[in-house]
């Protein structure tokens, strides 16, 4: 089991611009405020969603299979922050519904279009949270 203490930094709130891409501005916002450690929460809605699935058989991310590019709801999307190859780095949830409420979801991939996005990243207080290849399930974890 993995386990440090951390105390609660600096909180952003952001509003995100029509047709961004919402993990690459994510990825930014934690660059440009020198965050290493965090939580994430996103609400609003995509034009577009790309999202991943990472098949423990093969130990390998598919996201050429999941992609909609119609008008979807955020009705999740949460994440974390670390630090991965020297920089901040968002990893990611979403879940998203169709107009029939149909939901889809998995790890947030570049390329989700923003409609309208209301994010929060909350910084934690410790050391940096990095992440390192684990051999058993070849996923960067924190180490």
């Amino acid at each position: 089991m993995f386990t440090k203490q951390y105390e609660r930094g600096r909180t952003f709130v952001a509003k995100l611009d029509y047709q961004s891409d919402l993990l690459e501005e994510l990825n930014k916002i934690c660059c440009e405020k020198y965050i290493n450690a965090g939580y994430i929460q996103v609400i609003g809605a995509v034009s577009s969603l790309k999202y991943g699935f990472y098949d423990q058989n093969t130990k390998e991310y598919i996201y050429n299979t999941y992609a909609y590019d119609e008008s979807l709801e955020i009705v999740s999307c949460s994440g974390n922050v670390s630090v991965k190859d020297g920089k901040p780095f968002c990893h990611v949830h979403i879940v998203a519904s169709d107009k029939k409420g149909k939901c889809v979801g998995g790890h947030l991939a570049a390329g989700t279009s923003v409609f309208a996005a209301e994010v929060v990243i909350q910084e934690i207080l410790g050391e940096d949270l990095i992440r390192e290849l684990d051999e058993t399930t070849k996923l960067t974890l924190w180490k």
